[in-house]
């Protein structure tokens, strides 16, 4: 797998012009690999969203070998540079696109709809072309249950959370970790800290440092791509959990676990169903039914009688029979979900609210 970052790229476009940054525009012949690119805004470590999404690739170039060719972008900053080197890349012939990003989403758009034979999957958002999917996980599923776990080991009765950026993907994790809390406590309370920064180490551990401040014994990292947060509730001796991979080695005594994302059914699916003619853009809401979502590293301190009320609702989430966003739900705002009712799909993904019991009012 080949890795770049934007530093290099840049480089090299200053110094040969970006058209000939990835290679030659002549058109690839039939048995040449797929060309399948990664591009993502953080640097691909050991953890995080970055890693996660490499390594969904990885059983691709288990399964083709030598007929397809995985290249990783790295570090790519959303906006004008990302959009130039997407472009690239695609008029260079690979003809499969990981967009990476929420902030990818209009440059991998345009380039869908000016070129049917690539296909793009791109990271949450809501547009949809034919050879175009928007992608995200249902970490809603996981992030109740550890909420359910976080309230019956907090002492204080305030949880925290470290969250990037204001987007319903992010605003749906804050909002069933709350209530799966309530439903343990329900008087629980959730503080959030945005960061605005999918990787930002010094200010994801301020961010962490302010909420224990605050009394807060139990922090969500979400969407960070680094441990800065797990590592700073470990020195602090206060639980922790993130989503995306495991961070267990990076706080051995108070992680409390992880809502794993496991990539690679929907892009193998996505792979096999371009080889083969097939693929069709649709707006792909992963969790646990899909073998996308999976809560792993499980914290021994959860109390056992705790631990076997998350494992019923689990299995429930598994089969469908029980969502965290079925009523009676109270909005911050006083508004509600009425008794019974259970969110759509399409209602969750457009979520820009939360739920009463989360004390830090969303930015505008």
């Amino acid at each position: 797998m080949t890795k770049l970052t934007r530093r290099n790229l840049m480089t090299a476009a200053a110094a040969t012009g970006l058209a000939g940054v990835l290679g030659s525009r002549l058109a690839l012949a039939a048995d040449e690999p797929l060309g399948i690119t990664l591009v993502v805004p953080s640097p691909i470590g050991d953890v995080g969203w970055g890693h996660a999404l490499a390594a969904g690739l990885e059983p691709i170039k288990a399964a083709y070998g030598d007929k397809v060719k995985v290249t990783v972008l790295e570090n790519i900053a959303e906006g004008p540079d990302a959009d130039r080197i997407m472009n690239k890349t695609v008029a260079d012939g690979n003809k499969f696109l990981v967009a990476g990003s929420f902030g990818y989403q209009n440059g991998a758009l345009q380039i869908a709809r000016r070129d049917p034979s690539v296909t793009v999957l791109h990271a949450s958002g809501f547009q949809i072309a034919p050879n175009f999917s928007p992608f995200a996980a249902k970490y809603f599923q996981g992030t109740y249950l550890l909420g359910m776990a976080a309230a019956a080991l907090s002492k204080t009765g305030k949880l925290g959370s470290v969250s990037a950026f204001a987007i319903p993907e992010l605003i749906t994790s804050i909002n069933a970790f709350t209530l799966g809390a309530q439903a343990v406590k329900p008087d629980i309370e959730v503080s959030v800290v945005w960061v605005n920064s999918w990787f930002d180490p010094a200010k994801e551990q301020e961010a962490a440092k302010a909420l224990i401040a605050q009394k807060c014994d139990v922090i969500f990292s979400n969407a960070q791509d680094t441990p800065s947060v797990i590592s700073a509730c470990e020195e602090a001796g206060v639980y922790a959990f993130n989503l995306n991979s495991s961070m267990k080695k990076y706080a051995p005594k108070t992680y409390l676990g992880c809502i794993s994302t496991d990539w690679s059914p929907f892009f193998k699916a996505s792979v096999d169903a371009h080889l083969a003619g097939t693929f069709k853009g649709a707006n792909a809401f992963l969790g646990v039914a899909d073998k996308v979502v999976e809560v792993v590293d499980w914290s021994p301190d959860v109390p056992a009688d705790v631990m076997t009320k998350i494992k019923e609702i689990e299995v429930k989430i598994a089969d469908g029979s029980f969502s965290p966003f079925t009523g009676p739900i109270t909005k911050a705002d006083g508004s509600g979900v009425a008794s019974g009712a259970t969110m759509a799909d399409a209602e969750i993904i457009a979520m820009n609210w939360h739920v009463k019991g989360v004390s830090t009012p969303l930015p505008k």
